[in-house]
C-alpha cells in the first residue's frame, strides 16, 4: 500500500477507515488497536488486507481488525468479517490453512510450590507422551469409516474412544463439533494426510504449556472458571494438522474458478470466494466444518495425553489432581451465527481468522456453567512472557460480532526471527526467565522466540480498552513443549 488511507479515531483504541476511502469498499473497516500499534501497521500489507476484505459481496457492518492483526493469506490474521447468508460469500482466505487452529485451557488443583521443583520432569513427560513436529504421526491410524465418524462427531468421537471426560464436551465451543460437516466433500488426499495425525501437536506456533496463574483481576469470574492465584494450568494449542491444510488448498483451487463464474470482483485473488449458498460455497463449508471437527478431536486426544503424563509424574489420577477443562475455543473458523445488524437479527456466516469468539453472559450459545459469567476467552502469548484468560462482553456482540483477539500476534516473520539469536542464546534467555522448553526442532524453536511476537500485555490492554473483553487472570509459563 503506497499511502495510508484516512483513519478516524472514534473511541479509545477504536478507529475507522470510512467506506469511501477506497473504491469498491462495501463497508467501513473497524480497527481495534492502541495508538502505537496503529502507527506500526499504517502502510502495511495487513492493513491493506483488512481494507480488501471490505470488498466482499454481502459483507455486513464492517471489516474488523483485532489488536493482534498481522499479514495473512487473503484476510489478515486478526481479521473478522460476517456475510449475509443469502447475498454473501464464504472465503477460504477468511479461515486460513490451519482450520480450527485453537486453544484449550485445563486447570488443576496443583500449585506453583508443588510443580516448580518438578517442572523439567513434567515437561519431559509431556514431550515424550505427545508426538510433535512437522508431519509427525501419532498412535492412532484411522480407517476411512472411522475418520468419517470423527469428522462429524469431533471431540465426542475422541470421548467415545476413551479420551477424556463427558464434561469436556460442554466446555468446548460448539460442544466440540460444528454442525454441517460433510465428509463426502473432503478429498482423498486430505484423508491420507490426516490418517495418522489425530493426537499430534504439529509444528509452527503449536505448543503445550505448563503455567501458573500469576494475577487474578476478577475474583468472581475466576472462581466461575475454576481459577485461583498460583494455580497450575495447562494450555494446549493445535489445529487440524495436514488434514485441514489440504482441505483449504483443495477449496482454494476451486474458488479460483468460482470468483469468475459468479462475476465477483475482488482487489486480491487470495480472497477468492463463492456465494455461501452456491454448490461450491456449501461444499467448502461442509469440508471446513469436517476439518474443524478433526481439530476438536485432535485437541481432545492431546488433553488426554497431557492428563496421562501429569498423572504418571505425580502418581495420582487426573481426576484427583483436578485437571478439568476450562474451555476450548477456535480461532480460525467460519460459523453460522445470529447477530443484530442495523436493528434486525440476521443469520450470518462469521469468518474469524486469528480471532476468538467472545460471547457475553446470558448468551444462549454458552453452556449452562458459563451462562451467568460469560464465555472464557483464551489468549495465549509467547513462551517467554504471559497468557491471559478474558471474558466476553455485550460490547463485543454489538461491535465485533462477539469477537476478541486470539494471541500476541507476530511482530517478525519466521525468517526474521531466525536472524535474531541462536538456539543456545534463546534457551539461555528462557531459562533466565524460569522457563524450561522441549522442542522437536531447533529451527522451529527459534521461529517462535518471544521477540517474534508482539507483547501480549499490549494486545490485551487494547482489547480491554476497546470493550471487547474483560481481564480475568494472567498466567506465566514454566514449561513449554513446542512442535
Amino acid at each position: 500500500m503506497a499511502t495510508s488511507p484516512p483513519i478516524q479515531r472514534v473511541g479509545r483504541c477504536r478507529f475507522v477507515i470510512p467506506r469511501d476511502a477506497q473504491r469498491g469498499m462495501r463497508v467501513p473497516c473497524y480497527i481495534f488497536a492502541g495508538e502505537d500499534f496503529l502507527e506500526d501497521i499504517k502502510g502495511t500489507k495487513a492493513l491493506e488486507q483488512a481494507i480488501n476484505v471490505a470488498h466482499l459481496p454481502g459483507i455486513v457492518m464492517a471489516s474488523i481488525a483485532m489488536p493482534d492483526i498481522h499479514e495473512g493469506y487473503g484476510f489478515p490474521i486478526g481479521g473478522v468479517a460476517a456475510c449475509d447468508l443469502d447475498e454473501g460469500v464464504i472465503s477460504p482466505g477468511g479461515v486460513g490453512y490451519d482450520i480450527n487452529c485453537g486453544v484449550r485451557l485445563c486447570r488443576s488443583d496443583l500449585t506453583l510450590d508443588e510443580v516448580k521443583p518438578r517442572i523439567k520432569e513434567i515437561t519431559d513427560a509431556i514431550f515424550q507422551m505427545v508426538p510433535s513436529g512437522v508431519g509427525k504421526e501419532g498412535k492412532l491410524s484411522l480407517s476411512r469409516s472411522e475418520t468419517d465418524e470423527l469428522l462429524v462427531k469431533g471431540a465426542r468421537w475422541a470421548l467415545e474412544k476413551g479420551y477424556g471426560w463427558p464434561e469436556d464436551i460442554e466446555r468446548c465451543e460448539e460442544g466440540g463439533a460444528l454442525a454441517g460437516a460433510n465428509p463426502s466433500a473432503v478429498s482423498r488426499k486430505a484423508y491420507e494426510r490426516g490418517k495418522g495425525q489425530v493426537g499430534t501437536l504439529g509444528s509452527g506456533n503449536h505448543f503445550i504449556e505448563v503455567g501458573y496463574v500469576e494475577e487474578v483481576y476478577d475474583e468472581k469470574t475466576a472462581k466461575a472458571f475454576g481459577l485461583f492465584k498460583n494455580q497450575i494450568v495447562f494450555w494446549v494449542h493445535s489445529g487440524s494438522r495436514g488434514f485441514g491444510h489440504q482441505v483449504c488448498q483443495d477449496n482454494l483451487d476451486v474458488m479460483r474458478k468460482t470468483t469468475e463464474k459468479y462475476g465477483i470482483k475482488l482487489p486480491d485473488r487470495q480472497l477468492d470466494c463463492a456465494p455461501f449458498k452456491s454448490p461450491e460455497g456449501q461444499a467448502y463449508f461442509g469440508a471446513m466444518a469436517a476439518a474443524a471437527n478433526y481439530a476438536w478431536a485432535n485437541r481432545q486426544v492431546l488433553l488426554h495425553l497431557v492428563r496421562e503424563a501429569v498423572s504418571r509424574v505425580f502418581g495420582s489420577s487426573a481426576e484427583a489432581l483436578g485437571m478439568k477443562l476450562v474451555y476450548d475455543v477456535a480461532h480460525n473458523i467460519a460459523k453460522i451465527e445470529e447477530h443484530e445488524v442495523e436493528g434486525q437479527k440476521k443469520k450470518l456466516v462469521v469468518h474469524r481468522k486469528g480471532a476468538t469468539r467472545a460471547f457475553p453472559a446470558g448468551h444462549p450459545a454458552l453452556p449452562a456453567i458459563y451462562r451467568e459469567s460469560g464465555q472464557p476467552v483464551l489468549v495465549p502469548g509467547d513462551m517467554g512472557r504471559a497468557s491471559y484468560v478474558l471474558v466476553g462482553t455485550s460490547e463485543a456482540m454489538r461491535d465485533s460480532f462477539g469477537s476478541a483477539c486470539h494471541g500476541a500476534g507476530r511482530a517478525l516473520s519466521r525468517q526474521q526471527a531466525k536472524r535474531t539469536m541462536s538456539a543456545e542464546e534463546l534457551l539461555n534467555e528462557l531459562s533466565s526467565r524460569g522457563v524450561y522448553v522441549r522442542s522437536a526442532t531447533v529451527k522451529g524453536l527459534i521461529e517462535e522466540a518471544p521477540q517474534a511476537y508482539k507483547d501480549v500485555d499490549d494486545v490485551v490492554e487494547a482489547t480491554v480498552a476497546a470493550g471487547l473483553a474483560r481481564k480475568v487472570v494472567k498466567t506465566r509459563p514454566l514449561g513449554v513443549v513446542k512442535g
